[in-house]
């Protein structure tokens, strides 16, 4: 399975250590949308992703990927310390330039 640089940043990442890698791999414009809440720029992604590592000690493993119309779509399971634990989740990547300018999570 093949995932985009960003996107393997983004699942690859550890936090805390790697915040600024996590951050450099969005666009500076990029928006998060995440259990109903939006997250605009970097310092406020690098902020929502280490706030969420934190509370929920989560990993998201990938499990398939598929690029279609500009987007990336990557069905992950994700492990942690939250009701439902593991859960499959999808990951909609909007990718510019090489970077993530636009994720939803659900």
């Amino acid at each position: 399975m093949k995932l985009p640089a960003a996107v393997s940043t983004y699942f690859t990442a550890r936090a805390p250590e790697d915040g600024a890698a996590f951050a450099a791999a969005f666009a500076p414009e990029a928006i998060v949308h995440d259990e109903g809440q939006r997250h605009q720029g970097g310092p406020a992604i690098r902020d929502w992703w280490l706030a969420a590592k934190a509370k929920y000690r989560h990993e998201a493993v990938p499990l398939e990927v598929t690029e279609a119309g500009g987007k990336t779509w990557v069905r992950a399971r994700v492990t942690g310390d939250f009701p439902g634990s593991p859960a499959v989740l999808t990951f909609t990547f909007g990718l510019r330039d090489g970077r993530i300018a636009e994720l939803a999570i659900g």
